[in-house]
């Protein structure tokens, strides 16, 4: 599991466009994605805080804290932007922040209410993932271009690319640069 600061370090260009794309609206905005205690899927929406040492997010008391607080899984897709159909994807494992000061740091720079019933927690990153579709030169869709980062310390078999098995290797993860199926 890697820091979000440490997938940046590694992947700093890939980061940047991730960022860009949770945070095109101003604060972030993306779609969480939890596990249920049925192992079913929970989606909601977010407002995650990406800081250069972290990725975070202050979830209030909800079913989704609750799947988090019991099974730390997540995935985090960005939200459409308008004017294309690029997305970004991270996925990974949430841990509860207990630290009073990484809280208000935190809470100073995400602007969250002082008084909320949230908790924060920090997401790591297994998995970052950016497609980006190149309207201008090829309205109507065209293809795509994946980008794909895999934790180096998560073993092999996790760095394997189910997207792309003849993918291109890149110092840790895979940069596809051919269409999605």
């Amino acid at each position: 599991m890697a820091s979000w600061s440490e997938f940046a370090a590694d992947e700093p260009r890939l980061a940047d466009e991730i960022r860009l794309l949770l945070q095109q609206y101003g604060p972030g905005f993306g779609y969480l994605a939890t596990v249920r205690a049925d192992g079913g899927p929970r989606v909601h929406p977010v407002s995650p805080v990406i800081t250069d040492d972290g990725l975070w997010c202050f979830v209030i008391d909800s079913p989704k804290r609750r799947d988090l607080e019991r099974d730390g899984r997540f995935a985090l897709h960005s939200f459409p932007p308008e004017e294309s159909d690029d997305e970004a994807y991270v996925a990974g494992r949430a841990r509860p922040v207990t630290d009073p000061a990484t809280v208000a740091r935190v809470a100073r720079i995400g602007r969250a209410a002082p008084q909320g019933d949230w908790r924060l927690f920090e997401f790591t990153v297994d998995v970052a993932m950016l497609t980006r579709r190149d309207q201008v030169t090829r309205p109507g869709g065209g293809r795509p271009e994946v980008r794909v980062w895999l934790d180096p310390g998560a073993g092999a078999a996790a760095r394997r690319d189910p997207l792309a098995p003849e993918g291109r290797r890149g110092r840790h993860g895979f940069d596809t640069r051919r269409p999605a199926a």
